[in-house]
């Protein structure tokens, strides 16, 4: 698969580039919602009042249906409506009922030979299966992005797959989304490159219809898990929450601009990717490519996760915020070769206590107006020539940021990583320009060319049991 491209030759837009994907569609930014007043949130600054449902020609009220399907099994009766590999005999994946409901694996169906292709190291695993129940897209889609959160001891991984069916009644082949470890020791965390049917094709961590213009969509899907142990071991995968979000939308070069409805700011630690540059050079050559996990560890700390003495003791005393470090680590994708991995992000955020992750879409930075106004920071991806926002300093092909609340005006205050210190992290970004390089499908870049931008591409981590006020924002933006 091919790298970022490099608009300019400046360092900076080398900062944090993902690969522009030629099938990589986007949403319409029209869709929007009632922001749900005050907040709960470790903190919160600069409170004022709710933001107002505006449609898309600012007309309170006037909100059209989301296009985006964001769809998950998280409950006891979820993991009991899927099918396991073995069923009617004693193999097989397990669901397990509590507080947090998940999947495990229960007696293993089998035992396969897994060649890392990272390592060239062949074991033995043994496994069992889980395949959910079809989930028919209430967005028929271009575009699918699956999530997890689960807990992988030594001795146990997994893989999680897609099958999705066609507008014209085929279905694509079960594609890899991802073989995910939370350590590095057993496996190398991979995305799977060159999987392609001539329809649809994987982009690391993405399910894309290849040519939207002929009509062809996805209109339903089921995920598949497989959970690895070493054989004759009692230790299993715990998988608290599978999902996956499909959209469709047209491409755009500009986006309808929302209207100012929350003035608030959350209080949420600032990390600078910049300042780990040329350390670990092995994880996507070092800091400056590490606005993803930085941005991921800021929200990680926000919602109270800490990483232990223990796990920080392989980072080199000498660096500041080994947690960054830390985060690269356990983001990094082998066959990607980068820290950008979406769910991989998300995946990682969810191994820290009561916290779970998602990729999904936004469809308006009133969305984001929602979520902040219940305490729930978001991380954003997008793409821009330096000229594009104001402020920045720089021009990227793929750069992650948190959003962390709204100014009076209705400006963007964003957690920049991609700044020259921890201090410098807070900025404000002009809310039109900002709108617009992170909601749009289609850019120039650097040399004229047309680019792919994200389209509301976020990551929401919140808590495992969120409060009132956070399930019915998160609800609000299409995320049980």
């Amino acid at each position: 698969m091919s790298r970022a491209e490099q608009p300019s030759s400046s360092r900076a837009d080398q900062l944090c580039d993902r690969t522009d994907q030629p099938s990589r569609r986007t949403l319409l930014a029209a869709a929007v919602v009632a922001a749900v007043a005050g907040g709960a949130a470790p903190a919160v600054a600069e409170a004022a009042g709710p933001a107002e449902s505006a449609g898309p020609e600012g007309v309170p009220g006037a909100a059209p249906a989301r296009p985006v399907d964001h769809h998950a099994w998280t409950t006891y009766t979820d993991w009991r409506s899927g099918t396991a590999a073995g069923t009617g005999t004693a193999a097989g994946t397990g669901a397990v009922a509590g507080v947090r409901p998940a999947l495990v694996l229960a007696s293993p169906a089998g035992t396969t030979d897994y060649t890392d292709p990272h390592t060239g190291t062949t074991a033995a695993w043994e496994y069992a299966t889980w395949t959910s129940p079809i989930h028919r897209l209430a967005v028929p889609a271009t575009e699918a992005i699956a999530s997890w959160n689960a807990s992988t001891p030594a001795g146990t991984w997994l893989q999680i797959e897609l099958k999705a069916a066609y507008s014209d009644g085929t279905s694509t082949p079960w594609y890899v989304m991802g073989r995910w470890a939370a350590g590095d020791q057993d496996i190398k965390r991979t995305s799977v490159d060159d999987q392609t049917d001539g329809r649809s094709t994987v982009w690391t961590d993405t399910l894309a219809v290849d040519d939207a213009a002929t009509g062809l969509r996805l209109t339903s899907y089921r995920l598949r898990l497989t959970l690895y142990r070493r054989p004759g071991t009692k230790r299993t995968p715990t998988v608290w929450r599978v999902a996956a979000m499909g959209s469709d939308v047209p491409d755009r070069f500009t986006v309808p601009a929302s209207v100012p409805g929350l003035a608030q700011e959350l209080v949420v630690p600032r990390y600078s990717q910049e300042i780990h540059a040329g350390q670990y050079p092995e994880y996507d050559n070092g800091g400056e490519a590490w606005c993803s996990p930085t941005s991921s560890q800021m929200i990680i700390e926000y919602w109270g996760g800490r990483l232990t003495p223990a796990q920080l003791s392989w980072v080199d005393l000498a660096y500041a915020d080994p947690q960054v470090c830390h985060a690269a680590r356990y983001t990094f994708d082998h066959q990607y070769k980068g820290c950008g991995n979406w769910p991989f992000n998300a995946a990682y955020a969810a191994t820290f206590k009561d916290l779970q992750g998602v990729v999904t879409r936004l469809t308006s930075l009133t969305d984001l107006e929602t979520l902040i106004a219940a305490g729930i920071p978001v991380i954003t991806s997008q793409s821009f020539l330096r000229e594009e926002l104001t402020g920045a300093g720089y021009g990227t092909s793929g750069h992650l940021m948190t959003v962390i609340g709204f100014t009076a005006d209705g400006d963007v205050i964003a957690n920049d990583p991609a700044s020259p210190s921890d201090q410098a992290v807070r900025r404000v970004y002009r809310r039109r320009e900002f709108e617009n390089i992170w909601l749009r499908t289609k850019r120039y870049n650097a040399s004229g060319k047309v680019a792919s931008g994200t389209g509301g591409v976020c990551y929401l981590y919140f808590p495992a049991r969120p409060g009132p006020l956070q399930r019915r924002a998160l609800e609000a933006v299409g995320v049980r």
